[in-house]
């Protein structure tokens, strides 16, 4: 099923696609046809049926970076989650990743929080766990066909059971202590795919993230300035996996950033010229011109002109594992100066669910304050509510989304929004700016595609009011 915003492939030419690849993939068709919208945008209408020879080897040729990226916005929508069929509608995240297993040849590298492909965790089989257990095992069989598999992963994990299996079949995973190294936790999630293909976004590896929980992230295919930008990112990881690691003083020349803030790469995005660049935490982890993500967060907030739309499970303006608790309003003030100063309506919707915690709301509502005479400040906040279906399984139904679109960039992320995750532990993010892009085009930015997924949950059945955060455990369970 293809997004609302894209008409149907033409059928000749998937047709060619198929034969040049039996695994050619919805995400890779949607790729296809939007850069042939694109094309015909440019050629003032006129839709050619030609097939060029270029085309077709968009997705089978090694490309230089000055050639066209295909990006992806993946996602996964909960069966609980019903939204009309005119809504708009992405690949599977699912989806997205078995198809950048299908595309590697060389190495795939994966940074990850934990490791519950299986659901070994519950004690008992569900069948929602299908999708999980055919990623792990196509990950298991990466070696045996030649492809090396690296991974970085937070340790301790409440299992390495996963991981312990991917070893015995010849994987090179390495353990990092992130605790031990800033006092945080390794929360991020990606992947790089041969240095050109990469994953950015919420799903954990694990197998409730592919069914459960309404995840959001982004594929990006044959890019390989940006995959191998991320790919020292996870190098560094790497290294602090290695038996006895500290941090270092300094990072080694060879793993400095190849995106920024101040230089960001200039790329195609399917057919759409953008500036798109990396960002990571905490600060420890930042190599030489590396734009901390903190800084990516507040520097979008202040190029906003029109609104600021913010999706996270978490939004605390504190240090929640603290010592002892601080307020930290860094992006809380961001926001406040950003309505309140600049008139920029300021949309946040936030998780709700049992594991919410009390002090978050009491934020929020210091937020809604805004919104009264005299000040009339546009900031409204909602939660947002995934309904349970059959048993509870633990550490589902929640929105575990982490992005921010404006009126000019696109940020995907893989951090909650608090100070510790900024300060202590890992994350990494992709923004994308392509605001100079021509009217006739604009739909097909991914900052568009952000808005249309974000108005979408805005306004749909699934929403509370802030004020009745008291009935999240509630209707969750419903």
């Amino acid at each position: 099923m293809f997004p609302s915003l894209l008409p149907p492939p033409d059928p000749f030419l998937l047709a060619c696609m198929e034969a040049q690849s039996p695994r050619f993939s919805r995400t890779r068709k949607r790729l296809f046809n939007m850069e042939k919208i694109y094309n015909a945008l440019e050629r003032g209408g006129r839709m050619q049926r030609t097939v060029q020879a270029s085309s077709l080897h968009l997705f089978y040729m090694p490309r230089k970076c000055d050639d066209p990226k295909g990006l992806v916005l993946l996602e996964t929508i909960p069966d609980s989650l019903q939204y009309p069929p005119s809504s708009p509608q992405n690949p599977s995240i699912y989806e997205g990743w078995m198809d950048l297993l299908s595309e590697a040849n060389r190495v795939v590298e994966i940074a990850a929080f934990y490791f519950t492909l299986r659901d070994s965790d519950l004690q008992m089989e569900d069948s929602s766990a299908k999708q999980g257990l055919e990623v792990f095992n196509t990950l298991c069989s990466l070696p045996s066909r030649g492809v090396k598999l690296e991974v970085a992963v937070n340790s301790p994990q409440s299992s390495e059971d996963d991981t312990d299996e991917l070893t015995r079949d010849g994987a090179d995973v390495r353990y990092v202590k992130m605790k031990e190294l800033t006092g945080g936790i390794m929360h991020t999630k990606m992947w790089v795919v041969d240095r050109k293909h990469l994953y950015i976004g919420s799903a954990n590896m694990d197998w409730r993230s592919l069914t459960k929980v309404k995840e959001l992230g982004i594929a990006l295919y044959n890019c390989s300035c940006l995959a191998k930008d991320l790919h020292r990112i996870f190098a560094m990881y790497r290294m602090l996996g290695e038996e006895g690691a500290s941090l270092p003083t300094t990072w080694p020349r060879d793993l400095a950033a190849k995106s920024s803030l101040e230089e960001p790469q200039k790329i195609q995005l399917n057919g759409i010229e953008a500036q798109v660049y990396i960002s990571s935490s905490p600060l420890a982890l930042c190599s030489t011109g590396r734009t901390p993500d903190l800084t990516a967060i507040l520097s979008t907030i202040e190029d906003a002109q029109e609104f600021i739309y913010i999706s996270v499970m978490d939004y605390e303006p504190q240090c929640l594992f603290c010592k002892s608790k601080r307020l930290w309003p860094v992006i809380d003030d961001a926001l406040r100066s950003a309505a309140c100063d600049k008139g920029v309506t300021v949309h946040l919707l936030i998780s709700c669910w049992p594991h919410s915690r009390e002090t978050m709301f009491v934020f929020l509502e210091s937020l809604m304050v805004l919104r009264r005479k005299p000040l009339h400040c546009p900031i409204e906040v909602k939660l947002f509510v995934v309904p349970t279906e059959g048993r509870e399984i633990p550490y589902a139904s929640v929105n575990h989304n982490k992005y921010m679109v404006t009126d000019r960039v696109a940020y995907v992320g893989t951090s909650n929004w608090s100070e510790d995750y900024f300060l202590h532990t890992t994350g990494v993010a992709l923004v994308v700016n392509q605001s100079n892009v021509a009217p006739e085009a604009q739909s097909y930015t991914l900052q568009q595609q952000l808005v249309d997924v974000f108005l979408r949950d805005w306004e749909s059945p699934y929403t509370l009011p802030l004020e009745n955060h008291s009935q999240c455990r509630k209707q969750s369970r419903e």
